[in-house]
């Protein structure tokens, strides 16, 4: 049985700076942004040479915010409504023998600077500063099968509530916007939309507050009857 010692080729910038509230899948939140910037020896403009002629790209990395070794052979997906078991290479959980993922996203812009290369991913689901093993082409006629079964998540979620905001935290979002340079109302519009809690929490409503660090502010939000989300505030995350 073989060993394998891996490099980190490159860290992932992301929206995501905590777990909650990362989407399930690539691309159900187009909105989420990263960055991918390659490091040391790997950042030289000839080692993305080409890559500008695809559209997407598929990003090898390695689950680094999970406890190493404490896996389990079955786990309940958040899709089965977190009461069922299944195996866990059935599955695309994070607690897995090798704490391995795989996500394919859209590749915007290849950046280049004296000394720098970083690639612009659109559709992201990873947690900022995800190691980065490996970086692959998408290539349509052998990476999109047209006939393949998807067993238990064999269609798209489909999202849930309807997402509005506090007089304050649409004023909070505009200028988030203006400072980020990017549509913030839009990212939060699609994350909440697809209800990131546990499935055990998918039946509360109320007063409960949810909060979770994304970009460089603190979200915090609560769930209304007629399956309306409301944003409550978003304030500076104070470091």
């Amino acid at each position: 049985m073989n060993n394998f010692n891996f490099s980190t080729v490159g860290k992932i910038n992301s929206c995501f700076k905590e777990k909650f509230t990362i989407p399930r899948q690539p691309g159900l939140v187009p909105a989420a942004t990263a960055e991918l910037i390659l490091l040391d020896n790997y950042s030289i403009p000839e080692i993305v040479r080409g890559l500008e002629g695809f559209s997407h790209i598929w990003i090898i990395f390695a689950f680094h915010a999970v406890p190493i070794g404490q896996w389990k052979p079955t786990v309940r997906p958040p899709r089965l409504g977190g009461n069922q078991r299944t195996g866990v290479f059935a599955t695309r959980s994070t607690h897995r023998p090798n704490p391995i993922g795989l996500s394919v996203v859209r590749l915007s812009d290849i950046k280049i600077s004296e000394g720098q290369v970083s690639l612009v991913l659109d559709g992201c689901d990873l947690l900022d500063g995800t190691p980065v093993l490996d970086i692959k082409p998408y290539i349509p006629y052998v990476d999109s099968i047209s006939d393949a079964s998807g067993g238990f998540a064999d269609t798209p979620p489909n999202a849930k509530y309807k997402v509005c905001f506090t007089l304050q935290a649409a004023r909070e979002c505009e200028l988030s916007s203006i400072r980020l340079a990017r549509d913030v109302e839009e990212l939060i519009r699609q994350i909440l939309a697809l209800d990131p809690r546990p499935s055990y929490h998918s039946a509360q409503q109320g007063d409960r507050i949810y909060a979770t660090h994304l970009c460089d502010f603190n979200l915090r939000w609560r769930y209304l009857a007629d399956d309306i989300v409301e944003v409550i505030e978003l304030s500076i995350k104070e470091e």
